[in-house]
């Protein structure tokens, strides 16, 4: 899907609501300054500045989900301590997040705490529980979730194996959700993919993966085939893989993988970007995305919650901005060599797309430009746009030309995302690229005729079509530039 779609979707995101369900915590952080080892034994001394909590495990998870925009209803089990008021009223200050929180009496709450010095942890201490909850902290649960469901539009199971998710509730969970037709994102901490049979999808990372299936997990097909595996045994429709510095992977039941690079430029902690990457994926499922769009948008989220220290949240704005970037870095790998464009448009056809293509100059792109691409995509499920090199153009239009030389012309065409491949040619005509790509269909603006596009008979001869795209009146290069040149005299 392309950057332009993704940023539309960001816009939905504000009506949609997402319910949390899982092991909540409370996240501790001390930060301070290391300049001494203890005299007691061969340990840093921390001399501590501050300290900041933040709601962690699930309630991490449901933090991402405000952040992005979204509406969330945080369903999670407290002990009656110090440490669940304090979680409590951090769910009560965070703006968008609606908590239900059960208390169970002589329940501990989690605590984790952090201790941090020059952004790199020291130390962590845990203070927690494991066991199975009680049987009514777990119906009072069932019925808080019930009474929820119809006003939900996904549903997150963030497991972290402290006990809350046990394996009846979470067969009940997930059948009510089926139900009630809201799809179901677990994130799982256990070796037995099967307690999660039914969800939606499962979001293992990598080595979670492995240890599940006892298959290895390190290139894009062994983890296909792991998933693979794991969907026939458990039924999910799809199993969405973190796979660190290499990315996602999602594996749909009817589809081929998708296998997106990671898009990080520098990781300075992990801590809680599994929540990230499962509450980007619910967000957008619940504003109406399909899989592979929630992992592209979710890949993004990761890349950019790992550049922060903690656990971290990723805004919708934030998304915004790295898509955007994203978007500029991709287009530079848009534009390709003759043989590259020719591969990619075999591998295209093999999956059963249509491939199109057009050329031009595109010397000033302008709204005529614009038009005559977007009318061109529309026809095709991939563009390939020929462009003219230097040397055509001077040929085709003068010594004066062109403005832009061929790189410049090359990534502005490359980053708009009606366009697929740019392919520069030195010829006067697009003939013999024509011939070597073979495109489904060949689209020209509708200031020629069918028989004076360059290359409509070989296109028609192996069942082509030739499409004449609608021309916007009152917009051309060469005008353009004409009262440039007049208003600087």
């Amino acid at each position: 899907m392309d950057a332009h779609t993704l940023h539309g979707l960001l816009d939905r995101f504000a009506g949609t609501r997402v319910m949390c369900i899982g092991d909540l915590m409370y996240d501790r952080f001390v930060y301070g300054d290391v300049g001494r080892i203890s005299a007691e034994a061969p340990i840093p001394v921390l001399h501590v500045s501050h300290e900041k909590a933040m709601l962690g495990g699930v309630g991490n998870a449901a933090r991402n989900v405000v952040a992005l925009g979204s509406r969330c209803v945080l369903v999670a089990v407290v002990g009656d301590d110090l440490a669940g008021t304090q979680i409590r009223a951090l769910a009560e200050s965070e703006d968008g997040l609606e908590p239900h929180l059960v208390v169970e009496a002589g329940r501990k709450s989690t605590v984790k705490t952090r201790y941090i010095a020059d952004g790199q942890q020291l130390l962590r201490a845990d203070e927690e529980v494991t066991r199975p909850l009680a049987p009514d902290t777990s119906r009072r649960l069932i019925d808080t979730t019930d009474e929820m469901l119809k006003e939900v539009d996904v549903v997150v199971l963030s497991d972290y194996a402290k006990g809350v998710l046990g394996d009846e509730l979470l067969a009940i969970l997930t059948a009510n959700a089926r139900s009630a037709g809201v799809p179901v994102i677990a994130d799982p901490k256990r070796r037995d993919f099967a307690t999660y049979a039914g969800v939606t999808v499962l979001k293992p990372n990598e080595s979670e993966l492995a240890a599940a299936t006892s298959m290895p997990c390190v290139t894009d097909e062994d983890v296909a085939a792991a998933a693979r595996s794991a969907m026939s045994q458990c039924g999910f429709s799809a199993v969405l893989v973190s796979r660190s510095k290499k990315g996602i992977s999602l594996i749909e039941a009817d589809a081929e993988p998708l296998h997106l690079p990671a898009r990080a430029l520098e990781v300075f902690d992990v801590s809680g970007a599994g929540d990230t990457v499962v509450a980007a994926t619910a967000v957008a499922m619940a504003a109406g995305a399909d899989l592979a769009a929630a992992a592209q948008l979710a890949n993004v989220a990761g890349g950019v919650v790992v550049g922060k220290v903690g656990t971290a949240v990723v805004g919708r704005d934030e998304l915004a901005s790295a898509l955007m970037e994203a978007e500029v870095l991709s287009s530079e790998s848009k534009v390709v060599s003759t043989r590259t464009a020719s591969d990619s448009v075999d591998r295209w056809k093999a999956q059963g797309l249509r491939v199109g293509f057009t050329n031009g100059c595109f010397d000033l792109l302008h709204p005529g430009h614009v038009s005559l691409l977007g009318e061109a995509r529309s026809a095709c499920d991939r563009l390939v746009v020929g462009l003219n090199s230097d040397d055509s153009v001077r040929r085709l239009k003068g010594n004066d030309r062109p403005v832009q030389n061929e790189t410049a012309r090359a990534m502005v065409l490359a980053s708009l995302g009606t366009v697929d491949l740019v392919v520069l040619f030195s010829e006067d005509t697009p003939l013999q690229l024509i011939e070597t790509l073979k495109p489904d269909v060949l689209v020209k603006g509708s200031d020629y005729k069918v028989d004076e596009v360059v290359g409509a008979d070989l296109v028609k001869s192996y069942g082509g079509e030739v499409k004449l795209a609608k021309i916007v009146p009152g917009h051309s290069s060469s005008e353009v530039i004409a009262r440039m040149t007049n208003r600087a005299r």
